[in-house]
């Protein structure tokens, strides 16, 4: 099964904006540079997985590059005006089983992947590792859901019980093995740290 990993270029003042107040714009630029490292390399121990890295805003920044001539990972560019919008077309894109995590999730472990994809094979239709905050930091799908992420309040505390409603309304059988901590705030610096 196949990793997508949807990654935001390192720029000063675009990246981990959120946590700008607490670390600058730089500081900032520098823990997505770490972040998006921590989920490259968590992907690529799992064997005979093609890992993908849907960059934003393209697939040109520099950081982007150096990442595929070293590591060999597919670049893809994020399209879509929203979240929902831009996961919906990697998994339209894709068509088959597919993980997909983002890069603020530095307690995620190689065996959350393993385990996700492991459901998936055994019968069901999604898997979700919902995030403290609300939201969710793995998602992982056996065949495209478009309307999975269709008027769902991205950003907010109340993605993953909508993304349940949304699961329930579409008949879909779906887990949650477990649920992890995210880094999009200040507050939550002191636990990655």
């Amino acid at each position: 099964m196949d990793i997508a990993i949807f990654a935001k270029a390192p720029q000063p003042g675009a990246a981990k904006t959120r946590l700008i107040p607490a670390l600058g714009a730089a500081g900032a630029a520098r823990l997505q540079r770490r972040l998006t490292l921590n989920a490259l390399r968590l992907a690529t121990r799992l064997p005979g997985r093609n890992v993908m890295l849907w960059c934003a805003p393209d697939i040109h920044h520099r950081f982007f590059r150096a990442l595929h001539t070293r590591v060999g990972v597919t670049l893809c560019c994020q399209l879509g005006t929203h979240l929902g919008k831009r996961m919906a077309n990697a998994f339209a894109v894709h068509g088959g089983p597919l993980l997909l995590i983002g890069t603020d999730c530095p307690a995620m472990q190689t065996g959350h992947l393993h385990t996700a994809a492991r459901l998936l094979q055994n019968g069901h239709d999604a898997v979700f590792i919902p995030a403290e905050d609300g939201g969710y930091v793995l998602v992982g799908l056996r065949c495209p859901q478009p309307r999975l992420f269709e008027d769902i309040d991205w950003g907010s505390e109340s993605v993953m019980a909508q993304t349940r409603e949304r699961l329930t309304e579409l008949g879909l059988r779906w887990t949650e093995p477990a649920t992890l901590w995210d880094v999009d705030r200040p507050s939550d610096l002191a636990r990655h740290s």
